[in-house]
């Protein structure tokens, strides 16, 4: 009997040596908040719904952090919680409301900014959130874990749940297209001012 708990408690320790450092949940929640709120707005959710978004995916997150593995990054696994959270959001809310731009006073520009930059840095806002929400929904999670949040193109596709090659080519296909609405909004706003 004694050898047999011996053996379990060895085994115990083995596994909790190879098992994350996992942080409590207040430490997770401090820390990406403002990740989780930026990245479900980035996703599509309307702003008049990211605080409901935002705090389901807290919700799951409280639910399963201690099944979290380590097998990617905290911040990728918390952003794949966040990419589900938002779709169910979208799909969700589509029906019942038509998408909301971003509320001005929900973008903030830097304390030390004027006025003018301030209202320059929630225009660029804006104009970001609407040629993200002309992309399709894969390419646009694909592009936002790219271009906004810096991630790997490995990190994105453990963070999706998709192939690396799948991740590279809706990056192509959201950069082509981020770049076609973008250069469209330049000529008309070209037009305008002549």
């Amino acid at each position: 009997m004694w050898a047999v708990a011996s053996v379990l408690r060895v085994e115990r320790k083995e596994a909790a040596a190879a098992s994350p450092e996992i942080p409590p949940f207040e430490a997770v929640y401090d820390t990406y908040f403002p990740y989780i709120w930026r990245s479900v707005q980035r996703l599509g959710v309307p702003a008049s719904h990211a605080d409901d978004a935002v705090q389901e995916v807290f919700i799951v997150v409280h639910r399963k952090l201690l099944q979290f593995e380590g097998r990617s990054t905290l911040k990728t696994w918390l952003y794949g919680i966040a990419v589900r959270v938002a779709r169910i959001h979208r799909l969700r809310y589509a029906r019942s409301t038509r998408l909301h731009e971003v509320a001005p006073d929900r973008i903030r520009a830097p304390d030390a900014a004027q006025p003018d930059e301030r209202a320059a840095n929630a225009e660029a806002a804006r104009l970001v959130h609407a040629l993200l929400a002309g992309l399709d929904d894969d390419q646009r999670e694909a592009f936002v874990l790219a271009e906004l949040e810096q991630l790997a193109a490995p990190e994105i596709a453990e963070a999706l749940g998709v192939k690396l090659n799948t991740v590279y080519s809706r990056l192509r296909l959201a950069r082509a297209a981020f770049a076609e609405a973008a250069a469209r909004h330049r000529a008309r706003d070209g037009w305008r001012t002549r």
